[in-house]
């Protein structure tokens, strides 16, 4: 079984780019008005489908959760000499766990978080993280605002 995402986006060429980067992998389709990933590791259907314009942020943010804190070192370089701003997050507790994380954000404001899940906790606020600020916070990431992810 693999996961589906839909995403809409406004500029199909920057998000193409973006998105292979992110990924460490080149589209398997590309049309006028769509691109396709179809990643094995994790199991992904990622399509972008491109419109006129993209309106309000319907989604918190999006992640991948890795095996241990080394692979959210080697992913955070990785994308780091793509020259993404990784917004970094070590050992912070979020969600009900302390973990190890950073954030990237596509060419339309979209979150991706790389975590790594340390160990559960019993509660939800936050130490420094963005992941349970406030709704209403916002903050800033490649030189666009963007809602915090909770």
């Amino acid at each position: 079984m693999n996961v589906h995402i839909g995403l809409n986006v406004t500029n199909l060429e920057k998000s193409i780019e973006f998105y292979s980067q992110v990924f460490d992998a080149s589209p398997v389709k590309v049309k006028s008005d769509y691109a396709k990933f179809l990643l094995q590791d994790p199991g992904l259907n990622f399509t972008l489908n491109l419109k006129d314009e993209v309106s309000g942020n319907q989604v918190g943010h999006f992640g991948f959760q890795v095996e241990d804190a080394k692979e959210i070192l080697k992913h955070k370089g990785r994308l780091e000499k793509h020259g993404f701003f990784a917004r970094e997050e070590m050992d912070v507790t979020c969600c009900y766990a302390t973990q190890d994380k950073f954030w990237v954000t596509d060419p339309d404001g979209n979150e991706w978080e790389f975590f790594y899940t340390k160990s559960d906790v019993e509660s939800m606020e936050p130490k420094d993280s963005a992941c349970c600020a406030p709704k209403t916070q916002k903050i800033e990431i490649n030189n666009s605002l963007s809602s915090s992810c909770c």
